[in-house]
Order: C-alpha cells, then sequence, then structure tokens
C-alpha cells in the first residue's frame, strides 16, 4: 500500500502521486485522473472516463444492431 500525501494548492487540496504510481497508471504531468466513487463508498483513481466508456459501449451496441444499415450507407 502507498500513502499519499495532501498539500495545500492556492485555496485548494492536491495529492503528491509517486513517479511510480503514474509511470504504472501511464499518466503525466497535465493528464487527467477521474475518482470514481465504488459501491463500498471508497474511490478508484483511474486515468479512464467511465462517461465516456458508457458512451462508446452505447455507440458500440447501435452499431452491432444497424450492421446492414451501416455498411449499405458506406458504400
Amino acid at each position: 500500500m502507498t500513502s499519499l500525501k495532501l498539500t495545500a494548492v492556492g485555496t485548494s487540496t492536491g495529492v503528491i502521486i509517486p513517479k511510480a504510481m503514474l509511470e504504472r497508471m501511464n499518466v503525466a504531468k497535465g493528464d487527467v485522473l477521474y475518482a470514481v466513487e465504488a459501491p463500498d463508498g471508497s474511490y478508484r483513481l483511474t486515468p479512464f472516463d467511465p462517461a465516456f466508456a458508457a458512451k462508446l459501449e452505447k455507440a458500440d451496441d447501435i452499431m452491432r444492431r444497424y450492421r446492414n444499415t451501416l455498411h449499405v450507407l458506406a458504400q
């Protein structure tokens, strides 16, 4: 387990994430992390936008259902 230190950033509070953890998540300074609340009330930091993933899933469903129509339109 890694402990993260909270620090003052202007009038907000920031967290210092160790370099090794950033490398493991494949993120760098300036990237966006999303805090996703789990059913047990805890939070998970992830570089993947869950809202975008849901939209992509919906688009995949539409493309699967209308595969033939999209194929004809593409010609």
